[in-house]
C-alpha cells in the first residue's frame, strides 16, 4: 500500500461518494473551510493499487499544544490504521507536534476499541466531533415520516404550518448570518457554552455554498427571529451541524419547524439520511439532555463511534491531556 497526497477533488469526492459510513467533516470543503480558519491541511489517499483510503489531516495549533487532528477519519474500505499511524508519526515529527488525535468513524465495539489500544493509542479525555448520534431514513414518505415521529414532536410540526405569524426563512446569503449569530449567542450564554465566532460561521457557509451544499434556515415569527440552523448537504446525507434558538417565545414551536422544512429539504436533494448530529447517551443532568430528547422526538437510530483517540509523540502531551481533564471535569461533561 502506498500512500499520496490527492489534490484532485473530483478523486476525493468521487471515492467519498463510494463508502457509506462518513460525515461531512471528511469532505474536501471541510478540508477548505479548515484552509479558510488558517489551518495548515493535507488530503492523503491509500492506493492499494487503487484508492481505498482518504484521510484528512488538520494541523491544530492551540494554546495548550499543537496537534494533527484526523475529522471522523480514514475513510476507508479496509483495516487502514496501522498504516495511517506511521504516515501521521512522521508527519507529525516533521510538523513539530505534540500528539496525534484521531476522531474515528468506526462503531464502537471491543474489536475496534482494542485495534486503536494495540497501535499505542489513549482514549481522548475531550471529543472534538461527535462520538453519538441520532440519525434518520428519510427515504418514507412524509406522512410517514411524520407518523412515526414522538406524539408531542408530530403536534409542534401541524402548530407551527398552521401559525400564519411563523414562516422558516431558507437562504445562502452571509448577510443572513447576522440573524444565526444574534441568537446563538443566547443560546450559548443559556447553555454556558463558548459560541464559534461569527468568522468561524461565515467561511463554514462560504466553504459549501459554491457547490450548493449549505443552507441557513431561521424562524421569522412576526418579523423576529427567534431560531435558526445552519444544514450541510453532502453525498446524498444531510446534517444539522449548527442550531440556535432564543426561547423568547417558548410556546411557539419554532425549531421543531426548522428541522421539519430542513427534513423536507433533505428530501428534494435526494438525500437518504438525516444525521442530527451529537447527543448524549448520559443519564441524569447533562447539558445535552434536553438537546437529545428534542433530536429523538423525530424519530431515527443512535449511532455509537470509537471514541476519540490520542497518540502521544512529546511529552508535553501528559500536561495537555491532564489540562484537558480538568476542564472537562468543570463543564460537567
Amino acid at each position: 500500500m502506498t500512500i499520496k497526497e490527492i489534490k484532485d477533488k473530483t478523486i476525493w469526492e468521487d471515492f467519498c461518494k463510494s463508502v457509506q459510513e462518513k460525515t461531512f467533516t471528511h469532505s474536501y470543503n471541510w478540508g477548505t473551510f479548515n484552509e479558510k480558519m488558517g489551518d495548515k491541511v493535507w488530503r492523503f489517499g491509500i492506493y492499494n493499487p487503487d484508492l481505498i483510503a482518504v484521510f484528512l489531516v488538520i494541523k491544530t495549533i492551540a494554546k495548550r499544544g499543537t496537534y494533527l487532528l484526523i475529522p471522523m477519519g480514514p475513510i476507508s474500505k479496509e483495516n487502514t490504521i496501522k498504516i495511517v499511524l506511521e504516515k501521521l508519526k512522521r508527519l507529525a515529527k516533521k510538523e513539530k507536534a505534540d500528539f496525534i488525535r484521531l476522531a474515528p468513524i468506526l462503531i464502537n465495539s471491543k474489536e475496534n476499541r482494542e485495534l486503536f489500544k494495540n497501535l499505542g493509542f489513549k482514549v481522548a479525555p475531550m471529543h472534538v466531533h461527535p462520538e453519538y448520534t441520532w440519525e434518520l431514513d428519510i427515504s418514507e414518505d412524509e406522512n410517514k415520516l411524520l407518523q412515526d415521529m414522538r406524539k408531542n414532536t408530530r403536534y409542534a410540526i401541524k402548530q407551527g404550518l398552521k401559525n400564519n405569524d411563523l414562516r422558516i426563512e431558507k437562504s445562502t446569503d452571509i448577510k443572513d448570518l447576522k440573524y444565526f449569530n444574534d441568537v446563538y449567542k443566547i443560546t450559548a450564554k443559556r447553555h454556558n457554552f463558548t459560541p464559534f465566532s461569527l468568522r468561524y460561521l461565515e467561511n463554514e457557509v462560504l466553504s459549501f455554498r459554491d457547490d450548493n451544499q449549505v443552507l441557513i434556515l431561521n424562524a421569522n415569527y412576526k418579523g423576529e427571529i427567534i431560531a435558526s440552523a445552519i444544514i450541510i448537504f453532502w453525498s446524498n446525507i444531510a446534517f444539522y451541524h449548527q442550531g440556535a434558538s432564543s426561547q423568547k417565545h417558548p410556546k411557539i414551536p419554532a425549531s421543531y419547524l426548522i428541522q421539519w422544512e430542513a427534513i423536507k429539504e433533505a428530501k428534494k436533494r435526494n438525500c437518504h439520511t438525516y444525521n442530527f448530529w451529537g447527543i448524549t447517551k448520559e443519564k441524569g443532568d447533562h447539558p445535552w439532555k434536553g438537546l437529545t430528547s428534542f433530536k429523538k422526538g423525530f424519530s431515527g437510530y443512535a449511532k455509537e463511534y470509537v471514541r476519540t483517540q490520542d497518540y502521544k509523540i512529546s511529552f508535553k502531551y501528559y500536561l495537555i491531556r491532564a489540562f484537558e481533564t480538568l476542564r472537562k471535569t468543570k463543564r460537567n461533561l
